[in-house]
């Protein structure tokens, strides 16, 4: 089930006696086509979702219908895990490719709870990761410009993959469409085009065919005022992704 991308490659990981546990949890495995819905928002949840494999978003949708992305879900994530203690989410949690998902009971979460406090507290920090995460999405949303907001978003995806083995930090799968990552930047789908010819012509990264290949990390990472401390990584994948904050302001300031 591959439940140890849980956490890893994280400054809190799981032992294999709790990895042992969280695998007796899960009820049951399914798998769901692309574009799906899995949890609307308002519907009562009474088990919450690991995902194993694919890429799912969270997101809300405005009262024309459109929608606006406000977390891509990972494998090693579990997507809704805010739904134990909220039995209900204020936003849709749907698929963005085919994803298997592992669905664990509330009430084998609540074991855990009561049983195992030390699991329990690090499946805790996975909702405080999103929560760091989604601050982060915030920021870029509100302070940097066009160019920086994808560059920041392909580091971070970038750094997400790697630390559960599904990017070398040089090249990874990335199966959106151009407006997929327009509601994940606030940015039309056009706009989206040129700003990702512009970061192929400056040498530092080419998005095509599904495909990322990071050709200069340090100029993408400078140029999207990346640095992974946010993403709580242990510290040897720190180290390996942390570069000097930029000073250049002029990828900061008002967003256009």
């Amino acid at each position: 089930m591959r439940v140890q991308r849980v956490l890893q490659s994280r400054r809190t990981a799981l032992t294999d006696a709790e990895r042992a546990i969280l695998e007796q949890a899960i009820q049951t495995v399914v798998t769901l086509g692309p574009r799906e819905t899995f949890v609307n928002q308002g519907q009562t949840v009474n088990v919450s979702a690991l995902l194993l494999e694919g890429l799912m978003s969270r997101h809300v949708d405005d009262f024309e219908g459109y929608r606006q992305m406000v977390a891509l879900q990972v494998p090693g994530d579990f997507v809704d895990l805010h739904g134990y203690p909220l039995k209900t989410l204020d936003h849709d949690v749907a698929t963005l490719t085919v994803v298997r998902l592992a669905l664990v009971p509330h009430a084998e979460l609540w074991k855990i709870q009561e049983d195992h406090p030390a699991l329990a507290r690090k499946l805790w920090f996975l909702t405080l990761l999103d929560a760091a995460m989604h601050r982060k999405w915030v920021y870029r949303l509100g302070r940097l410009k066009a160019i920086a907001r994808i560059a920041h978003f392909l580091c971070e995806t970038s750094v997400r993959l790697a630390a559960v083995g599904l990017s070398d930090g040089k090249q990874f799968h990335l199966p959106l469409t151009q407006f997929d990552l327009g509601e994940i930047c606030g940015m039309t789908s056009v706009h989206v085009n040129r700003v990702v010819r512009e970061l192929r012509e400056a040498g530092l990264c080419s998005l095509r065919n599904q495909q990322v290949d990071i050709h200069d990390w340090h100029g993408l990472a400078a140029a999207g005022a990346f640095e992974p401390g946010y993403l709580y990584l242990d510290e040897a994948m720190t180290k390996r992704f942390s570069i000097s904050r930029p000073k250049d302001e002029d990828m900061l300031g008002t967003a256009t």
